[in-house]
């Protein structure tokens, strides 16, 4: 049995309410990185200790943060994975990518959105999240069954034009949503991330974002 699946089998028997996603030999001896739920904690084969926070690698002429590195990778295969559960707008030729979790009665959702206006060549991906109100869920579920359900959202956002109301048996995301954002920590709408999995604030301006995007590059 390989060392990796000795440190699975180990960790599942201690932890069994944890989903495993894998587990990675580190570049230093006796350290294994175990992602669970989205979380990467280290261990040794044997089990004995545990450690979380990050892991710094100072062989290289800059320091890595090997932790917040494969935070990101985990986070930028999640939100890539989900795309089909977010309401997709694209301006210009979309080549830069924002994700957004939002919900439709959030004050500073609308704000978010006269700055995400102002923003060319890009493509936003909204999760539905409402967690305001009974409300916000009658409106989100509203805006997924749209026709247009960019067209219903940004009516919402930007003249608080009513969408009509969900029909009887429409399935929405929600739910997944709801999972997407709490596997981020996201307590609070507005959350805004980049395509690298960064998270770049809540209502953010559109020149921070800009900044923040051209920083990718």
């Amino acid at each position: 049995m390989a060392n990796e699946d000795i440190v699975r089998k180990g960790f599942q028997a201690r932890f069994p309410d944890m989903k495993i996603e894998s587990v990675t030999r580190m570049p230093f001896p006796g350290v294994y990185e175990v992602v669970f739920d989205g979380q990467v904690v280290y261990t040794d084969e044997k089990l004995s200790w545990l450690m979380t926070g990050n892991l710094f690698d100072l062989r290289t002429p800059q320091e890595r943060n090997l932790t917040r590195e494969r935070r990101d990778q985990i986070a930028t295969a999640a939100l890539a994975k989900a795309q089909g559960n977010a309401i997709k707008r694209v301006r210009g030729n979309g080549r830069r990518v924002v994700y957004t979790f939002e919900d439709p009665n959030c004050g500073y959702c609308r704000d978010l959105q006269r700055e995400l206006n102002k923003l060319n060549d890009v493509t936003v991906y909204t999760f539905l999240l409402p967690i305001l109100s009974a409300d916000s869920n009658e409106k989100s579920k509203a805006v997924w069954c749209s026709r247009d359900r960019a067209k219903a959202w940004d009516d919402l956002m930007n003249r608080t034009a009513q969408p009509a109301a969900a029909p009887r048996g429409c399935t929405t995301p929600i739910e997944e949503n709801q999972a997407l954002a709490q596997r981020f920590g996201v307590r609070g709408t507005p959350a805004v991330y980049l395509a690298n999995g960064q998270q770049i604030g809540g209502y953010v301006p559109a020149d921070k974002i800009e900044q923040a995007l051209s920083a990718l590059r």
